[in-house]
C-alpha cells in the first residue's frame, strides 16, 4: 500500500431532477480523523453517510466538505395577506378622524410586517429523496478523487523521505569513519590536555587525571548512538516501504532520530564530527517537517 498525504483537494458536480449541487472537499493535517460538514438547511441527513464514508476512506487529516445546492425555477412567490392588510387599514381608518394625519400610501403599508409574505415553492417529496441520493453519490465521487489525490501526494512524500533517510545514512558513515571520534584518539586527546595542566601546576594527581580522561573518553564514544540510528534508518525504510497510515510510528521515528543525534552533538569533542552531527540534525529536522504530512 501507498503512502497517503493529509493535504488533499477535491470537487465534484451532479444533478437530479431540479436540482442541480456541488461537492467541495479539502483536507489539512490533524492529529486523528474530523470531517467538517457545511450543509444547506434541509440537508443534514447527508451528515451520517458522509461521516461513515470518510471514516472508511481517510485514516486521518481535517475533511473541510461544502455542499452547494441550487434548484431551478424555484422562485419565491410574493403574496398579499389580505387579512393583516385589512386589520392596519382598519386602523388607518379609525385614526384618520382622531389625529391629523397623511392617508397611509402603499409602500408604507407594504412595509408592515405580516402584509406581504414571501412564499417558497413547494418541494416534492420523490424529488428530494432522489436528490439526496444523487448527493451521497456525490461525495462518494469527491471522496475518491480526495483519497487519490492524496496518494499521490504520498508517493512524492514517500521519495522525498526515502532520500532524507539515504543522506541520514551516508552522515552516520562519515561520522563513524571520523578519525576524532575513535577512543584511542581521544584517549590521546585528553591525555595531551592531561599533560599540559600537570606541566603548568604541580598540584593535580596525575593518576586521578588519568582516571578523569578515560572516563570522559567513554562517555564521549558515540558507538551506541550511530548503532541506534542505524536501526532507525532501517526501521523508517520498512514503514516507508509498507505504506499505509504509518504518519504516527514515523513521527515517533523522527523524535528518536533527533534525541541521538542531539546526543551526537553533546557528545563531541572534535570539530568535524560535530559538524557532521549539526548536518545530520538538519536532516533529521527535515525528515520530521515532511513526515507531519503523512497519514
Amino acid at each position: 500500500m501507498a503512502l497517503s498525504s493529509m493535504t488533499g483537494f477535491a470537487r465534484s458536480h451532479g444533478a437530479s431532477g431540479p436540482y442541480s449541487f456541488e461537492w467541495e472537499l479539502k483536507s489539512v493535517n490533524a492529529k486523528g480523523l474530523d470531517l467538517r460538514l457545511r450543509l444547506p438547511p434541509g440537508w443534514d441527513e447527508l451528515e451520517t453517510y458522509a461521516k461513515k464514508r470518510a471514516a472508511e476512506g481517510l485514516a486521518r487529516g481535517t475533511v473541510y466538505a461544502t455542499l452547494n445546492v441550487k434548484r431551478a425555477n424555484a422562485q419565491s412567490v410574493v403574496k398579499i395577506n389580505e387579512e393583516v392588510l385589512a386589520s392596519v387599514v382598519k386602523v388607518a381608518s379609525q385614526l384618520a378622524g382622531r389625529i391629523d394625519a397623511v392617508a397611509p400610501s402603499i409602500d408604507g403599508l407594504l412595509a408592515i410586517r405580516g402584509v406581504v409574505e414571501v412564499v417558497e415553492p413547494e418541494s416534492n417529496e420523490e424529488e428530494d429523496k432522489a436528490a439526496k441520493a444523487a448527493a451521497a453519490a456525490a461525495f462518494d465521487t469527491a471522496l475518491a478523487d480526495l483519497v487519490t489525490m492524496r496518494r499521490r501526494e504520498g508517493v512524492t512524500l514517500g521519495e522525498i523521505l526515502g532520500q532524507r533517510m539515504d543522506e541520514v545514512a551516508a552522515l552516520a558513515r562519515i561520522a563513524e569513519a571520523t578519525p576524532g571520534r575513535k577512543p584511542e584518539a581521544i584517549r590521546a586527546r585528553l591525555a595531551e590536555q592531561v599533560a599540559t595542566l600537570l606541566e603548568a601546576s604541580d598540584r593535580f594527581d596525575a593518576d586521578r587525571l588519568s582516571q578523569e580522561a578515560l572516563l570522559m573518553a567513554a562517555k564521549a564514544d558515540i558507538r551506541e548512538e550511530l548503532d541506534r540510528i542505524a536501526s532507525h534508518v532501517a526501521q523508517a525504510r520498512e514503514l516507508i516501504a509498507k505504506g499505509g497510515a504509518v504518519g504516527r510510528r514515523l513521527d515517533f521515528l523522527a523524535q528518536e532520530f533527533h534525541r541521538e543525534v542531539n546526543t551526537c552533538c553533546s557528545k563531541s569533542i572534535d570539530i568535524e564530527l560535530t559538524n557532521t552531527s549539526l548536518e545530520m540534525k538538519n536532516v533529521v529536522e527535515q525528515f520530521r517537517e515532511q513526515v507531519q504530512n503523512l497519514e
